[in-house]
């Protein structure tokens, strides 16, 4: 090899190690402002993309949503067995930033395909976080998904359907107990009687603030009578809790909270 050839590849390697990808990725992003953020996002790479996206998931900057989308979707077809970490930082991102932009982004995200394999069950988590608007069809598709997560998550996403009702309805029987109170409580959230008993159930094994917003719907004197219970016994859930009784224009409710307020 001649010299001059030896002098270009030193050269090369030289330049390769000025890039900004050879930089620590989370500093380089921190340094830069919202313009220069907002540009680098949608041809990120695996170097620099999830660095980007979590920057501005950080600032909770709403401008980067649609950045953000781009980002994700540049990865369509990517990810059948493994998640997509710049995919994945984006939804990230996208739950950070919240509101309904970014909801509709993730709903977008789902419809197109965009994300398969580990990162879709990460996109529908997300998607129930910011409560997105999955078209119905889609929605039953994900509660019969072979995945307990994405089953589970599913549940939260899911519209007044007959069709969908009727899945969730099935699914109160499912093997993944996460399932089945996920779907109890999606049911009790839409009003449906079918809820009552394994809401009750729940609140009495396995409270959860979940629970307590779905059981408001469905519940009876026994559930406020839990409520009460849990007000005194749990007081990670007690604020909740109480804030379900006074919400209630019910004797039984009053009285509960009466008795409640005597004993401070």
């Amino acid at each position: 090899m001649s010299a001059e050839q030896l002098d270009l590849f030193s050269q090369t390697v030289a330049a390769t190690d000025c890039e900004p990808q050879a930089m620590a990725p989370r500093a380089v992003a921190a340094e830069l402002d919202d313009d220069a953020l907002l540009a680098a996002i949608p041809d990120a790479g695996l170097a620099d993309g999830p660095a980007l996206a979590h920057e501005a998931g950080r600032r909770r900057l709403a401008a980067a949503v649609p950045a953000l989308e781009r980002l994700c979707r540049r990865f369509t077809g990517f990810g059948r067995d493994r998640a997509v970490p710049e995919q994945v930082a984006a939804l990230d991102a996208l739950a950070m930033i919240g509101g309904r932009d970014a909801a509709d982004a993730v709903a977008r995200i789902i419809v197109k395909g965009a994300v398969q394999g580990p990162t879709l069950a990460t996109a529908v988590a997300t998607a129930a976080l910011l409560q997105s608007r999955l078209p119905t069809d889609v929605v039953a598709a994900f509660l019969r998904h072979a995945s307990p997560a994405v089953r589970a998550d599913a549940c939260r996403l899911a519209p007044a359907s007959p069709a969908v009702i009727a899945i969730l309805l099935k699914m109160l029987a499912d093997e993944d107990a996460d399932v089945r109170a996920s779907a109890a409580c999606a049911l009790g959230r839409l009003g449906r009687p079918e809820a009552r008993v394994p809401l009750s159930r729940l609140l009495r094994l396995a409270p959860t603030l979940e629970v307590i917003d779905a059981i408001t719907a469905v519940g009876d004197e026994e559930w406020m009578i839990l409520l009460a219970r849990i007000v005194r016994t749990v007081p990670q859930l007690a604020e909740a809790a109480h804030a379900a009784l006074d919400a209630i224009d019910h004797p039984r409710a009053r009285q509960l909270i009466g008795g409640m307020m005597q004993r401070r």
